[in-house]
């Protein structure tokens, strides 16, 4: 069939395909985690993963009748503008037959990348602030919408990556299924999930701590920790890539030479 190339280029990878896009979700999460931490330690209290989090520190300076930063006015409507271009880059990049895996995580690293560049040029002292720090922060709100847009649409059966919360309750539950349940099909769906769920926690408790520890040490040059991470997850989504494009090469070399001459 002539559609069946751009439909394999267009199949929407699993977590459970390959050893590198089973490590992707831990990877992400690190990124996520630090990331997280060092904005928050570094830019004034911003949080560039759990962005809701930016409007209970609003309400609470509002209460308090304190000034309110500009970075938390404007993280929340910034995430939801990246995520809505973003999903606007994914059915552009389907149209073309182009999988998005790859260049939404190619995506995440540059903007990473810019703002760690800005945090480079600021210096040692660092007001939060000022017009090039927010924006700043916003690359890296951004770049975490990138990334929970990538983990909705880019990969199956990735669990979320930057919100922990969901994470825990459900690797919870979960837990409890395996320990206590007596039917065997949602014991078997509960394993699974954890397999998948425990990762991702993993990783952004790891994130959180190397973030840290590298922003007390080094400031907001720290951030090259999780633009390092993000260039190993732009590395494993490239052979996830390879070793799909492999597989799908295969079965048609093996079909070819059961052919009869």
């Amino acid at each position: 069939m002539p559609n069946t190339p751009r439909q394999a280029t267009l199949a929407v990878p699993s977590v459970d395909d390959s050893s590198s896009l089973a490590l992707l979700p831990f990877v992400l999460s690190m990124i996520a985690g630090s990331t997280d931490v060092i904005g928050f330690l570094g830019l004034g209290g911003l949080l560039t993963a759990h962005i809701t989090g930016n409007l209970v520190m609003l309400v609470a300076r509002l209460v308090a009748s304190d000034p309110v930063p500009l970075s938390y006015l404007i993280a929340v409507p910034v995430f939801v503008i990246v995520l809505g271009m973003a999903r606007l880059l994914v059915a552009f990049l389907e149209q073309l037959g182009i999988a998005s895996l790859l260049p939404l995580l190619l995506l995440q690293f540059l903007l990473l990348c810019l703002s760690l560049a800005i945090c480079l040029s600021a210096g040692s002292r660092v007001d939060p602030n000022t017009a090039s720090m927010i924006f700043a922060g916003m690359l890296g709100v951004s770049a975490m919408a990138v990334q929970n847009a990538l983990v909705r649409i880019s990969i199956q059966g990735a669990p979320s990556t930057a919100v922990m919360t969901t994470n825990i309750t459900v690797f919870s539950t979960d837990v409890g299924e395996i320990w206590l349940g007596k039917n065997a099909k949602p014991t078997a769906l509960a394993r699974a999930r954890a397999k998948h769920t425990w990762p991702a926690i993993a990783g952004f408790v790891i994130g959180c701590a190397l973030g840290a520890a590298c922003e007390a040490a080094f400031g907001l040059q720290s951030l090259a920790l999780p633009t390092g991470f993000a260039l190993l997850a732009l590395v494993l989504g490239l052979a996830s890539l390879r070793s799909a494009a492999k597989s799908w090469r295969r079965p048609r070399h093996r079909h070819r030479s059961s052919e009869p001459i």
